[in-house]
C-alpha cells in the first residue's frame, strides 16, 4: 500500500509539472513583412447603377423588359397610359400644320398680287407727273391739272408703301405662330414621350419593381439599372480612421459568395461628408482582381492596406502584455516599444531581438 501511495505522488507530481508546463507557450521574435490596415464593410455596386423613376404619374400598361435583359440608352422600360397627352399631342400638331407658312401662302400670295398692282399704279401715276409738270413749264395746261397729278402720285406711294407694310406684317406674324405652334408641338411631344421611361445609360436590367397594371407615381422607383461589366465597391469607414485613408491605397476584399478568397483593389473616391446616422464615411475602391461572376449589392468585408513594413521584427499579438510589454522565458517582464500591428501580428520597435524567447501570457 505504502508504494502504491508513494506511485501515485509520483505521477501527480509528472502530471503537474506536465501541465505547468504546457500552460507556458513560447516563441520568438520573427523578421518578416507586416502591413497595418484599417476595416470596412460594404457592398459591390454596379458602375453607373441607378434607381429609373417616372416622371409622371399613372396606371403602367406595358413593361418592355424584365431582369437580366441588356439595353441600350433610350430603350424603353415601360409605358404609363397616356391617353390625354395623345390627344393633346395630335391637337398641338393640327395646330402646328394650320400655322405653318406653307399653309398661308394664298394670303401672301394676295398681298404680294396688291403690292405688285400698286406698284404699277405708282409707276403710271409717276409718268403722269413728270409729263404733266413738263407741259407745264412749257404754259400747257393748268396747275390744277399738276396739282392734280401731285395728289394722284402720293396716293398711289401711300397705298404701295401700304400693301408693302401689310406684306411683311402677315409675314411676321405667320413666322411668329408658326414657331409658336412649333414649339407647343415639342412641349406636348416631349410630355408624352414622359410616359414611356427609358434607360439613361446602356447597362443590365437588375431589378424590375413594378408590374402591368399596377400605379406609378414620380417618388417610387421602377427598375435598378447599372453597367453590365464594371462593378465597384462602396465601403463604410469608421471616422475615426477616415483620416488615415488615401486615395490609391491597396484594399483586400473577402466575399461570403468566395470563402477563402482574398480579391485586391484600389480607394478611388473618398467622400467628404460623414453620414450622421452611422458615423461613417463612405469610400469607393475599384477592382484590379475582380471575381469571375459578380452581382450587385453584395456583401463584403475590406482591409484598407494604411501602411507596409519590410523585414520588421514581429511577434503575435496576443503574446503582448497591457499592449507595452513581453513576459521573458525566465518570466522577466520587459517593456518594448510597439510599431505597426496587424490582427495577428505586431511589430518589436525596440526592446527584443531575435534571439529572445518570450511566453504567452495566461489569461
Amino acid at each position: 500500500m505504502k508504494t502504491m501511495k508513494i506511485l501515485f505522488s509520483a505521477i501527480l507530481v509528472i502530471f503537474m509539472l506536465a501541465s505547468c508546463k504546457s500552460k507556458w507557450d513560447k516563441t520568438q521574435p520573427v523578421v518578416e513583412n507586416i502591413s497595418e490596415s484599417v476595416y470596412a464593410s460594404g457592398i459591390i455596386k454596379s458602375r453607373h447603377q441607378y434607381q429609373v423613376y417616372s416622371k409622371v404619374n399613372g396606371l403602367i400598361v406595358s413593361i418592355a423588359v424584365t431582369e437580366g435583359d441588356t439595353v441600350k440608352k433610350g430603350d424603353p422600360i415601360l409605358k404609363v397610359l397616356n391617353e390625354t397627352s395623345e390627344l393633346n399631342t395630335e391637337n398641338a400638331r393640327l395646330s402646328a400644320a394650320y400655322a405653318a407658312v406653307s399653309a398661308n401662302t394664298d394670303k401672301l400670295n394676295e398681298l404680294k398680287i396688291n403690292i405688285d398692282l400698286a406698284k404699277v399704279k405708282l409707276a403710271n401715276d409717276s409718268l403722269l407727273l413728270f409729263r404733266q409738270r413738263s407741259l407745264w413749264q412749257q404754259q400747257i395746261g393748268s396747275l390744277h391739272q399738276v396739282e392734280q397729278a401731285e395728289l394722284a402720285y402720293k396716293s398711289s406711294l401711300t397705298a404701295y408703301n401700304a400693301a408693302v407694310f401689310k406684306y411683311n406684317d402677315l409675314q411676321k406674324q405667320l413666322n411668329f405662330t408658326a414657331k409658336q405652334s412649333s414649339k407647343n408641338l415639342q412641349i406636348s411631344t416631349t410630355m408624352s414621350n414622359d410616359y414611356t421611361v427609358k434607360s439613361d445609360i446602356n447597362g443590365k436590367v437588375y431589378s424590375v419593381l413594378k408590374k402591368a397594371g399596377e400605379m406609378v407615381n414620380t417618388q417610387a422607383p421602377v427598375a435598378i439599372i447599372g453597367d453590365a461589366s464594371d462593378f465597384y465597391l462602396e465601403l463604410q469607414a469608421d471616422e475615426y480612421d477616415i483620416a488615415r485613408i488615401r486615395l490609391g491605397q491597396k484594399v483586400l476584399i473577402t466575399l461570403d459568395s468566395y470563402k477563402g478568397q482574398a480579391f485586391e483593389a484600389t480607394v478611388e473616391k473618398i467622400y467628404p461628408i460623414m453620414n450622421e446616422r452611422s458615423r461613417s464615411f463612405t469610400v469607393d475602391a475599384r477592382f484590379v482582381t475582380q471575381p469571375p461572376v459578380i452581382y450587385p449589392n453584395l456583401t463584403l468585408e475590406a482591409n484598407i492596406i494604411i501602411q507596409t513594413k519590410d523585414k520588421a521584427l514581429t511577434i503575435p499579438r496576443n503574446y503582448l502584455v497591457e499592449d507595452a510589454y513581453v513576459l521573458l522565458e525566465n518570466k522577466e517582464k520587459r517593456k518594448v516599444t510597439t510599431g505597426l500591428k496587424d490582427y495577428q501580428k505586431v511589430e518589436i520597435v525596440s526592446g527584443l531581438t531575435a534571439g529572445d524567447v518570450i511566453i504567452k501570457p495566461v489569461k
